[in-house]
């Protein structure tokens, strides 16, 4: 399935499982232990498939990796985080 258009406004949870994903190379079973849920209100792993953020590729071991929807999905976070903000003085 190919998306050219830009990525789907995602939840926090679904943004959380794109960085964990992005963290290094997951097993599929890795991912089905960690993310799949039964529950339709956290249906993280079945809304990252259908909104093209996630594909699974390799040979041997079936690899869960970020699609380029599902990096693009993680920029905004990324660049938009402000720096944490400078100390207060202390008032004596």
């Amino acid at each position: 399935m190919r998306h050219d258009h830009p990525p789907p406004a995602v939840s926090l949870a679904t943004l959380q499982f794109l960085a964990w994903v992005a963290e290094r190379p997951r097993s599929y079973a890795a991912v089905m232990e960690a993310w799949r849920s039964t529950c339709p209100r956290l249906s993280v792993w079945e809304d990252a498939c259908l909104d093209g953020l996630v594909a699974i590729g390799g040979t041997d071991e079936r690899i869960v990796v970020l699609t380029a929807r599902g990096r693009a999905a993680l920029e905004p976070q990324h660049s938009a985080t402000p720096a944490a903000p400078a100390p207060a003085a202390a008032v004596v």
